[in-house]
């Protein structure tokens, strides 16, 4: 008898410690789906002559999306993958993301606000180039470095 409720107070107990557990993942879980959303991504990048890039990203499959070679960029896409190439504005390269926008430069109708983005990340400790006025609304763009330098911009366009 004893032996059996050994047996039944382990297994609740077991039961208990499983329950407790995946409840506590299922809120980890719920907290990184929290996380704040940055949009669609591309790389943009700082060529030298940009006629020269546009002809060596053609031969890997990208096509125009939007620029222009008198406005001295160019957006490029290959599926879902996107690239922006700028002649003479900036130097290096910078990870960009586009809050409210699809890989197709179209509007998602659900999105964080670049100034919630800037909230979140300031409040875990990234320190920003620039600050966005918190009482404004609509397009803004918010640029950091990772721990290696890299730069890092934000860019809302709605």
């Amino acid at each position: 008898m004893k032996k059996t409720i050994y047996i039944t107070l382990s297994l609740a107990a077991a039961f208990t410690i499983g329950a407790v557990f995946t409840s506590m993942t299922m809120n980890n879980k719920k907290m990184e789906n929290e996380n704040i959303r940055l949009g669609v991504f591309s790389n943009s990048l700082s060529v030298k002559d940009l006629k020269v890039s546009k002809a060596f990203y053609e031969t890997l499959g990208f096509t125009e999306m939007g620029g222009s070679m008198e406005a001295n960029y160019l957006i490029m896409k290959n599926g879902n993958s996107i690239i922006g190439l700028f002649q003479g504005m900036f130097e290096g390269n910078i990870m960009t993301f586009n809050p409210g926008w699809d890989e197709n430069a179209q509007n998602v109708k659900e999105f964080d606000d670049i100034r919630k983005i800037q909230k979140v990340i300031s409040d875990k400790g990234i320190q920003l180039e620039n600050k966005i006025d918190e009482s404004t609304s609509g397009p803004a763009s918010l640029m950091f470095t990772d721990p290696d330098g890299n730069m890092i911009l934000i860019d809302q366009h709605r």
